[in-house]
């Protein structure tokens, strides 16, 4: 059989393919499509220079003309923000024809208009089954008026309720959580459900997909689902066929093909893992062995991530199966998963109250942004923010800064080492605005943090997959879990504190004597930040 014939590295992992993954990866990105255009738009210039110089006059007289249009017409007339447009005008005064072309195409964004409305149809049939606790939510009030105030939100916009009988437990590390992943797979009875951003062979996916095919053998049923760029870098195209094989359901998330379609934009960031409906895990860390340190590629791999036990997996079982439902004509009945017994609720730890939520590129709503920004702007005492990236648009560093300048202590932690450096040369863009206004910011110096987390005041804390740059605020499906007045939130301050006595803190005097060519690089790459 084929898959006879893989070749592995030392790890694990398929070398199928390789020599095209990244190549046909950059292809179908949105960077792509930007260095494509520009260099189309090059030649043709070049060629009208040298064939037609009398003509090159009215060919950037029609230029601008376009550019002045789509400005008045569109640019002008629609709610992104500012940051977002300033970028569009600077890629359509470089390359006006080809720049013009590419934001229409954008804006009517083909591809994804069955998509949107196959989503609102599953969204408006579920809304009926997560249905809001009001007792939890009056109790919510009673406790934080805020978290009740982004509650009624949250199931306004995306349908997501607030739980009150679900134990949350906190894992610093993906060392940590990996193993009580395990035990949590070798429970399960009925169903086990994994979405995941990235799945790599090697040790970890190799032992989850062990208790996989057995529970399968045994009758549980199990769906796997990860994004299609992982055909990219990290899984053989015929993967899929191999798990159906071993009787685990697979999907694969917007699998690229050579056509061009503004769907190749959005991704599927999330990470979630249900098993039998009563727990599920959320944050940060992907199926791949850099996230449980078993293999090292930038230094030691700093991620979190939640465990729920309780009816707030009901949220994420319904995440799941939205997405998993969005490429079918028919959309299956999830009464039975939605319906599924919670856990304990006597469970002492089960205290405060959970949020489960989604986020999607495909409606009018930026949940990720808008739970990051009432943090901020309702903290009193102080916000610790971790993050693997800083690409920031006006309205998020407006309201970073404004929190610190009204007294709260604002603290960023982010990468000592880049995973990619181009994109943390960018984020270092940022600093000296941030300083200036009081927020402090540290550098993890043992090697990558990939954790996304908020926590703040010891009352209100966010782990999930949102990091704080454009792809994840603005063009991935992303998720989230939200905890308020949870035991949990002292350890996640704990844990942030930890790792900032392991990092260094970034002064004045160091961004002053920056080399200049980091500086250049991240002064170019923010301005067109919104369009990578």
């Amino acid at each position: 059989m084929r898959r006879e014939k893989i070749k592995i590295d030392e790890n694990g992992i398929s070398l199928e393919g390789r020599w095209k993954r990244g190549f046909l990866s950059m292809i179908f990105s949105r960077t792509g499509l930007v260095i494509l255009f520009l260099l189309i738009q090059a030649a043709v210039t070049l060629v009208m220079w040298v064939y037609f110089g009398e003509l090159v006059t009215k060919y950037f007289v029609g230029g601008q003309t376009l550019f002045v249009f789509v400005v008045l017409i569109y640019m002008l007339n629609d709610g992104k923000d500012p940051t977002y447009k300033l970028a569009w005008m600077l890629f359509i005064v470089v390359a006006p024809f080809f720049g013009v072309l590419l934001y229409l195409w954008m804006q009517t964004d083909p591809g994804n208009r069955a998509v949107k409305m196959r989503l609102h149809d599953i969204d408006e049939k579920n809304l009926a089954r997560m249905q809001q606790d009001g007792d939890a939510l009056t109790a919510l009030g009673q406790l934080q008026p805020e978290s009740a105030s982004l509650a009624r939100y949250l199931y306004k916009t995306m349908h997501d309720p607030v739980y009150r009988d679900t134990a949350v437990r906190y894992f610093p590390l993906g060392d940590e959580v990996f193993p009580e992943m395990l035990r949590q797979l070798e429970k399960a009875e009925h169903f086990i459900f994994l979405e995941y951003f990235i799945i790599r062979e090697g040790a970890m996916w190799g032992r989850i997909l062990e208790v996989l095919a057995r529970k399968a053998a045994e009758g549980v049923e199990v769906r796997v689902m990860y994004d299609g760029t992982c055909e990219m870098g990290s899984m053989p195209r015929f993967y899929p066929r191999r798990l159906e094989e071993l009787g685990i359901r697979c999907k694969v998330w917007l699998r690229l093909k050579p056509f061009i379609t503004s769907a190749y934009n959005y991704r599927d960031h999330r990470k979630i893992m249900v098993i039998d409906g009563k727990v599920a895990f959320n944050g940060g860390v992907n199926l791949s062995d850099e996230y449980i340190n078993r293999r090292s590629r930038f230094g030691h791999w700093k991620d979190s991530a939640v465990m729920l036990s309780g009816s707030a997996a009901r949220s994420f079982t319904s995440m799941f199966l939205e997405m998993w439902n969005l490429d079918e004509k028919e959309t299956e009945d999830a009464s039975a998963y939605l319906s599924a017994p919670a856990g304990e609720e006597s469970d002492p730890a089960a205290q405060g109250f959970v949020i489960p939520y989604a986020d999607s590129p495909l409606d009018a709503y930026r949940t990720g942004k808008m739970v990051y920004e009432d943090i901020l702007n309702t903290a009193e005492d102080y916000v610790y923010i971790m993050t693997p990236y800083l690409i920031l648009d006006g309205e998020l560093e407006s309201a970073l800064k404004f929190a610190a300048d009204r007294g709260v202590d604002v603290r960023l932690l982010l990468p000592g080492i880049p995973d990619k450096p181009m994109v943390w040369y960018l984020g270092k863009r940022h600093y000296k605005s941030l300083m200036a206004s009081g927020v402090r910011i540290w550098e993890y110096t043992p090697g990558f943090l990939h954790a996304k987390s908020f926590v703040s005041d010891d009352c209100k804390a966010v782990v999930g997959s949102v990091n704080l740059d454009y792809r994840s605020l603005y063009h991935h499906f992303e998720c989230g879990s939200y905890l308020a007045g949870t035991p949990c939130i002292g350890a996640i301050k704990a844990d942030f504190l930890n790792t900032l006595a392991c990092s260094r803190e970034i002064t004045e005097e160091e961004l002053k004597h920056e080399k200049l060519s980091r500086r250049v690089i991240g002064a170019v790459m923010k301005l067109i930040a919104p369009l990578l």
